[in-house]
């Protein structure tokens, strides 16, 4: 009997491509959704204090650093007033940036040297960090150096910074304290 109703049939099969399009589009939507929550919950599995905690006691400054998944300490900070991530790294001499973001961060490149590595012996530019912050600590004068052989993002707190701050460790949580 539907095929003697030509335009009841084209009705039909008009609801039935909404329908499809609105189940498509609902997928879409999920599989957007899923994607930031996963994306935000990785990046939180990298870098667990993204705010570092501060609290401050008789004029001592006091950060907890939650260890991430692979037993690293990472933490978001600044440095010269732009927002950086650091792995803290006590076998890293000087702090360590990649050269790429010496502009950025408004850091000079001054006298070049060779410096061993964990991947190897690199050539890097000293220079020195105005303003670095970590949490509610704040460094100033900081040794660094740019590092030409990273392509990464990823800043080493090494001890140039860590030495002028008391650390320590209670099960995965680090505890650092300006002196």
């Amino acid at each position: 009997m539907l095929k003697n109703m030509p335009g009841k049939d084209k009705s039909e099969h008009s609801q039935g491509n909404i329908g499809k399009g609105m189940f498509f589009l609902a997928w879409a939507a999920g599989l957007g959704l899923l994607t930031l929550l996963f994306d935000d919950q990785l990046a939180r599995q990298f870098n667990p204090n993204p705010q570092p905690l501060s609290r401050q006691a008789q004029g001592i400054t006091e950060v907890k650093l939650q260890q991430n998944r692979s037993g690293h300490y990472v933490a978001s900070g600044l440095i010269n007033s732009q927002p950086v991530v650091f792995l803290l790294d006590t076998g890293a001499t000087e702090v360590s940036v990649p050269f790429a973001l010496a502009g950025e961060l408004n850091l000079l490149p001054g006298r070049t040297a060779w410096v061993q590595t964990a991947n190897g012996r690199v050539q890097v530019a000293q220079t020195t960090i105005e303003h670095l912050q970590i949490g509610g600590i704040a460094l100033h004068n900081v040794r660094a150096h740019l590092n030409y052989a990273t392509g990464s993002s990823e800043i080493l707190l090494g001890m140039s910074a860590l030495k002028q701050l008391e650390f320590t460790q209670q099960k995965d949580i680090l505890i650092l304290r300006s002196l």
